[in-house]
């Protein structure tokens, strides 16, 4: 028996912490550009229809072209591909911070959103890797580092790009090489796992047939769907909800956005070793079902509460993820890069669109209103019901 087959069952928690860190200097660079588009659109008189260009460039390149980079990576392996990707990052915030024009800053998005559309597949792939079996807690591992990237990407914005300037963008340019040094080891260690772990998967069954397993998958993807509009309605319009309702400052507003957003990160680390205690699909259950009676009050109450509330909604919400990206690993075992490039794809993607309907929804009908109706999204977690039992057929899902 070999070395690596020895080492194989623990949990490799200097690599899950690498690929966090990784996780968390990607996020917080891809949330900068989202940050900067008032400075934009003043800088340089973009109309709503050019930030929305922005948006969409940025949005296609990191949900679309994440599944393909998943079904290139499953087919063919490379070695150095996280430091590759985070290489598009890194020119792409160098043009951001020198762009001039409209068709610069296009191309800055777009190198951006493929910086993106490169790690998280292959990120999410070194995680289960690295798992030791403990495939939920890796997930959770791995994307905290996310979620605290993207709190923080609007902070720095605020503290340092918005007072020094668009060229300061160049500084954060240094976050890309240190996460490239990074990922340069994390290729090296993913090089030496990878025939042990393909052999592996290679050796398991789908534990369903085609036909319910896309059934399966479906009903995950409606979830994520679920989820990630309800969670655009939060985290880009929360600040002009708490603004009107309760006459709060900017300021005052943003902070109580980071409530949210720390309960998201407790949840995200929480969701996953829970999964691998109790299962799955109990989690995603809960998740989804879970944090209806929370946000079909939320229009209704008082500053206090609301926050109290929000901060609810974002704990038990973010647990679903990373369960709902294992169990998906689950059904298709050997496709571990598409299936985390489809559901990531997936994220972003409605992300993106979601909030572009929901600001459409506010112009019309209010702020207000948009959270009396996005309150029922979550209801439609009850189709996770339908989802396989997969511990029947021997896995923890």
């Amino acid at each position: 028996m070999n070395t690596l087959t020895i080492e194989a069952p623990r949990t490799k928690y200097r690599v899950l912490g690498a690929i966090s860190s990784a996780h968390f200097l990607n996020d917080m660079m891809q949330s900068l550009l989202l940050a900067l588009y008032p400075m934009l659109k003043g800088d340089y008189h973009l109309t709503f229809t050019q930030i929305g260009l922005l948006s969409l460039t940025y949005q296609i390149t990191a949900s679309i072209l994440q599944p393909v980079v998943g079904m290139v990576t499953d087919r063919y392996t490379v070695r150095h591909s996280l430091t590759m990707g985070m290489g598009f990052t890194f020119v792409g915030l160098l043009v951001l911070s020198q762009a001039s024009t409209f068709a610069l800053l296009i191309l800055a998005a777009g190198l951006v959103g493929m910086g993106s559309a490169v790690f998280h597949p292959e990120s999410s792939r070194v995680a289960r890797m690295a798992s030791g079996g403990q495939h939920g807690l890796a997930q959770s591992i791995f994307q905290v580092g996310g979620n605290a990237g993207s709190a923080c990407g609007p902070l720095l914005a605020a503290l340092v790009v918005i007072p020094l300037g668009q060229s300061s963008m160049a500084w954060f340019s240094v976050a890309a090489l240190i996460a490239m040094v990074v990922l340069w080891q994390v290729g090296n260690w993913k090089a030496h796992q990878h025939q042990a772990t393909k052999h592996k998967a290679q050796a398991r069954q789908q534990p369903l047939s085609p036909k319910k397993t896309a059934h399966a998958l479906g009903i995950l993807m409606a979830l994520v769907m679920t989820k990630y509009l309800y969670l655009a309605s939060i985290q880009s319009y929360y600040t002009f909800y708490l603004i009107e309702r309760f006459s709060l400052t900017p300021q005052y507003a943003q902070i109580m956005l980071f409530v949210f957003l720390f309960g998201v990160a407790l949840g995200t680390i929480a969701g996953g070793p829970i999964g691998d205690r109790i299962g799955r699909k109990r989690v995603i259950w809960f998740s989804i079902l879970g944090c209806a009676p929370f946000t079909l009050a939320l229009p209704y109450l008082g500053l206090h509460a609301t926050i109290a509330f929000s901060f609810i909604i974002g704990l038990i919400m973010s647990s679903a993820f990373s369960a709902i990206i294992v169990f998906s690993q689950e059904l298709l075992p050997g496709h571990i890069g598409t299936i985390s490039g489809l559901f990531f794809g997936l994220a972003f993607g409605i992300a993106g669109i979601g909030a572009a309907l929901i600001g459409n929804l506010a112009d019309q009908y209010g702020i207000t209103m948009v959270y009396q109706i996005t309150a029922w999204l979550p209801l439609l977690g009850i189709i996770a019901a339908f989802l396989p039992d997969l511990r029947k057929h021997g896995l923890h899902t």
